[in-house]
């Protein structure tokens, strides 16, 4: 794959940089006619319709048809050719595998949700991981050859511009993204899982008009995906939104960091999953052992499907995890001052159940005059918030300059 996204003999930078500008502008604002363009990339309407045209030739955009207009000639509306190029996103959970295939437009052409897969951080798990997306890949058919990027979420510290994970797969000198991609023989990047599906819900998901966002991954760990001014905000070497490790409590568990305290060892899937087994244990009812005959077992799926069965012990449990989370999303939003915050993961699958003692604790502990701009609400996307951000940030990357994969 060659590591230019157009194909030209025209290798002016000016005329490359507005070709970029026009395909972002697509990417980011949907459709729109050549005069609306030109005034808003402050350029002559002959310049950018001979631009358009180029684009359109090559395959990149077409026509959407006409405006309706009182009066006078109708313009044409232009927008991104969802078949000329395609995207693969996949999603690593701890057990699980998800990954998708989304046209230029950003419509999800086909998925494949939760393929059994245990993380485990070896060689061996890396290649099982590479074969999954190859399988799915090869199953698009002859869409595979128009597959010009793939982006793999990866939870904890990952820097996305040198393309290593310092989290896991951190066995190897050279970046694993530059490994996946020789494997495939497709360019790959990284990101943070929680920053992908808090860009896939601002560009596809519950997100409307807002531009300052936090998303919140309430999973087995916790961590927050940051937008400010529409753009996701990584910090210096990529690891900003680790959120879950916070230094929170005085406490002797030991986070998966390996340091005590860590707000993530109270307000987690992982605490509710301890704290749930733990008062079992102890001889408190539950049609969680109705439903689980080997609690050894037991995983947050069970106990989110239960809490939605109006279990009381995993609904108490759950809204005293949603109090204590709450009082640091106070914090959260007396730092940021968002307009927006989303709530995703699988524990925000309990719904209300989640919600609403976050939305209690955020009104009791942050100041009145900032969350009164802030609303709370669940994500749109769900389950498939990770698959849609990892495939909208592989489009996000189409300028980026790669090397040439062997």
């Amino acid at each position: 794959m060659s590591k230019n996204f157009f194909r030209t003999s025209d290798n002016n930078p000016k005329n490359i940089q507005i070709r970029k500008n026009i395909i972002n502008h697509f990417v980011t604002e949907g459709n729109d006619t050549i005069a609306e363009l030109a005034k808003l990339l402050d350029l002559s309407v002959p310049t950018v319709t001979k631009f358009i045209s180029e684009l359109t030739e090559n395959g990149f955009l077409m026509e959407y048809g006409k405006i309706q207009t009182n009066g006078g000639r109708h313009p044409l509306l232009y927008g991104l050719n969802p078949s000329s190029v395609y995207f693969v996103g996949a999603d690593m959970t701890r057990h699980h595998l998800s990954i998708a295939l989304m046209n230029f437009r950003g419509d999800i052409v086909s998925h494949q949700m939760g393929i059994q897969y245990t993380f485990e951080n070896t060689p061996e798990s890396f290649d099982t991981l590479c074969g999954h997306i190859q399988d799915f890949i090869d199953k698009t058919g002859s869409l595979k050859d128009k597959v010009y990027n793939i982006n793999l979420n990866i939870s904890g510290r990952v820097n996305p511009e040198s393309g290593y994970s310092y989290s896991h797969f951190f066995f190897s000198e050279e970046p694993i993204s530059k490994i996946l991609s020789r494997k495939l023989n497709i360019k790959v990047g990284i990101d943070n899982d929680t920053r992908a599906m808090a860009y896939g819900e601002y560009m596809s998901g519950v997100v409307e008009s807002q531009k300052n966002v936090i998303f919140i991954n309430i999973s087995w760990g916790l961590g927050v995906g940051i937008i400010v001014d529409g753009k996701l905000y990584y910090g210096k070497s990529g690891f900003s939104g680790e959120f879950g490790h916070f230094p929170a409590f005085d406490n002797e568990i030991i986070c998966h960091c390996g340091k005590k305290g860590c707000l993530e060892t109270e307000a987690s899937g992982l605490a509710i999953h301890r704290k749930v087994l733990e008062r079992i244990q102890n001889g408190e009812a539950s049609i969680l052992t109705e439903h689980v005959k080997d609690l050894n077992k037991l995983t947050l799926t069970d106990i989110i499907k239960a809490t939605n069965m109006e279990d009381p012990l995993c609904i108490e449990i759950i809204e005293e995890i949603g109090t204590k989370l709450g009082r640091y999303v106070a914090g959260l939003i007396n730092l940021f001052n968002p307009e927006l915050v989303v709530l995703g993961g699988q524990v925000a699958e309990a719904e209300g159940f989640i919600l609403l003692p976050i939305r209690s604790a955020v009104r009791k502990y942050s100041l009145n005059l900032v969350n009164k701009d802030t609303q709370i609400v669940l994500s749109k996307l769900k389950n498939k918030a990770g698959i849609v951000g990892a495939c909208m940030v592989a489009r996000s990357r189409l300028f980026d300059e790669y090397e040439e994969v062997d």
